[in-house]
């Protein structure tokens, strides 16, 4: 009978112990963001959900706790805070007074870097920030999209590619160079033996699989020259718009006049420059490349839009930061010009008192994209052939958290997206 009694007891002091929840703080408190978001993906790896609360403390990762997510927390140098359930109320009743929320994270997301198989004499923020997160993704390009592999992943990723077919309008600077001449030998060797006559035709049917991807469902994500490219080569179907030194023969003279913007995801009205000397592609970009216009790198920032976090979570998600205003930086494609952004795009960070736009996101049938321009969040004027930015050195880095809200968001539950 004392037997009983005692296992009753302790039955009943385990009932009535406190739940510990982990509290991953994403404010100026933390000491490795970029690290932050790679446990929250480890952890959804493991089939367990997190709440990622939106606008408290920076954006904050709150879950059950564990000895072993305490243990990856302390190996990658994360701070958390081990917290009581009466404290996980305290912070609910904060979140439902203010402008805040809750979001649920479900699943970890399938991601795809489109990216070539030849080296390119660049880097990719976005695989700087998966690599350095510890954030798992696979590498897709042509035959892979053109086969219909995309519909395999949740998130696809573009950053410095060009989908017109101009070989990223390199020429006039590097057509000498060996990774240039390469490059337009590889290219030109798939696209025949994909079936088409020319790169840009090929290149131009990506471009379609890509946006059949996103109105089936898919979270499209771009950077720099893929932002504007891809709206190009939609627009451009079925036109020749490439100079003589791309494809062997000369634009047809009417091409502007026939671009169909209704075939584009962001941008709309915009002008090309066919010129092959002009390194740019039209006139979205701002400043335009071939005329930029250098900033000093310690003055130059765009201001991140603020949300309402209960009836507008997306883009509320999309741009949480531990700061508001983020540090600037160049790229092929720079900035959106604002009066070229269809009038459906959700506008997220621009350049106050200009017509610079830096981030946005919009919807495409069942599916989204988030377009930010610039190339390297931590090197201002990253330049061919630059080594690549170590991110050991910029842990807390706002413009790298940008992209890395983005992989978690196909994370998020559905329903509670909805607006």
């Amino acid at each position: 009978m004392k037997k009983i009694l005692v296992i009753l007891l302790l039955l009943i002091l385990t009932a009535s112990a406190p739940a510990a929840y982990i509290l991953i703080p994403m404010d100026l408190s933390q000491t490795d963001h970029l690290k932050a978001y790679g446990i929250a993906y480890w952890i959804l790896q493991k089939d367990v959900k997190i709440e990622w609360l939106l606008n408290y403390r920076g954006g904050a990762f709150l879950l059950q706790d564990s000895p072993v997510f305490e243990r990856e927390c302390d190996l990658r140098g994360v701070s958390y805070q081990v917290i009581s359930a009466a404290q996980v109320n305290q912070i609910y009743a904060t979140i439902e007074d203010n402008n805040m929320e809750k979001i649920l994270l479900e699943k970890a997301p399938k991601i795809a870097v489109y990216t070539p198989p030849n080296a390119q004499p660049w880097d990719d923020a976005v695989t700087l920030a998966l690599t350095y997160a510890e954030i798992e993704y696979e590498k897709v390009f042509d035959r892979k999209v053109l086969a219909g592999e995309l519909e395999n992943y949740d998130w696809l990723h573009l950053h410095h590619e060009d989908f017109t077919g101009q070989y990223g309008k390199f020429w006039a600077s590097f057509r000498n160079e060996a990774w240039y001449i390469d490059q337009q030998i590889q290219y030109e060797k798939l696209a025949k033996e994909l079936g088409f006559s020319k790169v840009s035709r090929e290149k131009g049917a990506v471009a379609r699989e890509i946006k059949k991807y996103v109105l089936a469902g898919g979270f499209l994500f771009a950077m720099c020259s893929a932002t504007d490219a891809l709206d190009i080569a939609l627009a451009a179907e079925g036109l020749d718009i490439c100079a003589t030194p791309f494809d062997n023969d000369p634009p047809q003279p009417d091409y502007q006049s026939k671009l169909d913007y209704s075939k584009t995801l962001a941008f709309q009205n915009f002008r090309l420059y066919d010129d092959p000397v002009i390194y740019e592609f039209s006139d979205i970009d701002t400043p335009p490349s071939h005329m930029p216009r250098l900033r000093d790198a310690d003055t130059d920032y765009f201001t991140l839009f603020e949300f309402s976090a209960k009836y507008d979570p997306v883009p509320t998600m999309l741009t949480q930061n531990h700061v508001n205003v983020v540090k600037g930086f160049m790229g092929q494609t720079t900035m959106f010009r604002e009066e070229l952004i269809k009038p459906s795009i959700v506008i997220m960070g621009k350049i106050e008192n200009s017509n610079e736009v830096k981030y946005i996101h919009g919807n495409a049938g069942k599916g989204t994209f988030t377009f930010y321009g610039g190339h390297d969040p931590e090197d201002y004027t990253h330049q061919v052939g630059d080594p690549p930015t170590d991110l050991r050195l910029h842990k807390n880095s706002p413009g790298y958290r940008l992209i890395l809200n983005n992989i978690l968001f196909p994370a998020a539950k559905k329903k509670k997206l909805k607006t």
